[in-house]
């Protein structure tokens, strides 16, 4: 098969359209041919050498596709009934997904949502098990909070924009420009905050402070995000952009009752997986068929472009999504 390879691991511009094996699905899996592959942050740092995938883990990047089962294999849904050979499916991964083919482990294959094409379909897989395994899974979002989030013009931030007010959440959004303000805007943010021109911490608290927060930063936002906090409110990190280690003031997060959660997909194992995925699709699958949430792709390139993908999310030029077209269906 072909594959996006990086020639040099200490060149993250050097990924090629390359020769690949084609994998071989184990117990359990399924070989799924690739029409369409998500970009995500993730896989920016991979290409810099900063997230090695999982052991055992294939090194091609790529972590959420859509395609076309080529060998079910014998594997079942949860509910065991067989996948078969020629449906259309999203895939979440933990690698691989910038590939003609993947072998997936069939808990974290998902149906194509009603309406959607595999472009749209691989960019919402990641996003949306990230979202719904944070906001409720693991924060327990009620109707009536103040949800922050940070970087809400990104993938991440408009889905869980959506997903956030379908709940009944009051939103705010961090972002640095006023278009992508004004796109976080349209999907719903309710506060909107220009992270370059203010103090996001100072906003929240006159608002009352926010009872979630679903923070991409990390160490450089620590101590804002807990002075942002609402009385027993709950910071959720999801990202290092900002760097791994900050200080933290065990004292004002006491006084706020504060709990603080750092969560990954990735490294989860497989049943883990399967638990998060087979609950996004009972839960926000209905809402994009529905309308209710719906994706934004900033642009889809061919897949042997992908350098050029990482480069425009790294330059901050991307609003949303941006997809690798791999193949026609």
């Amino acid at each position: 098969m072909k594959a996006i390879i990086q020639q040099n691991l200490s060149e993250p511009t050097s990924l090629t359209w390359s020769d690949a094996p084609t994998p071989v699905p184990g117990d359990g899996e399924v070989l799924v041919r690739i029409v369409a592959a998500g970009v995500n942050r993730a896989d920016t740092l991979q290409a810099k050498g900063h997230y090695p995938p999982p052991t055992g883990t294939t090194d091609i990047i790529g972590l959420e596709a859509a395609g076309v089962i080529e060998d079910a294999h014998g594997a079942c849904r949860p509910d065991g009934t067989p996948w078969a050979d020629g449906e259309k499916v999203g895939v979440l991964l933990s690698g691989g997904g910038y590939a003609e083919y993947v072998a997936v482990p069939s808990g974290q294959l998902v149906p194509m949502p009603k309406g959607y094409s595999f472009v749209e379909t691989a960019s919402v897989v990641e996003v949306a098990c990230t979202v719904w395994s944070n906001l409720m899974m693991t924060a327990e979002l009620t109707a009536g909070d103040t949800l922050l989030i940070h970087g809400g013009g990104g993938g991440v931030g408009l889905f869980a924009i959506q997903v956030a007010k379908a709940l009944g959440a009051r939103v705010a959004v961090t972002a640095g420009s006023a278009e992508k303000l004004e796109v976080c805007r349209s999907y719903g943010a309710d506060i909107l905050i220009n992270y370059r021109e203010e103090d996001f911490a100072a906003v929240l608290k006159a608002e009352g402070g926010a009872d979630v927060i679903l923070d991409i930063i990390g160490a450089k936002y620590l101590d804002k995000n807990v002075s942002a906090l609402a009385k027993d409110g709950h910071l959720v990190i999801i990202g290092m952009q900002g760097g791994v280690k900050g200080e933290l003031n065990i004292g004002a997060l006491l006084a706020k009752r504060g709990s603080i959660s750092a969560t990954g997909l990735r490294y989860r194992d497989r049943a883990d997986k399967a638990r998060i995925v087979a609950a996004t699709v009972e839960h926000v699958w209905p809402m994009l068929e529905s309308g209710q949430v719906t994706h934004h792709i900033d642009r889809v390139v061919p897949v042997a472009d992908a350098a050029a993908a990482h480069a425009a999310l790294l330059a901050g030029e991307i609003t949303g999504k941006v997809v690798l077209q791999v193949t026609e269906d």
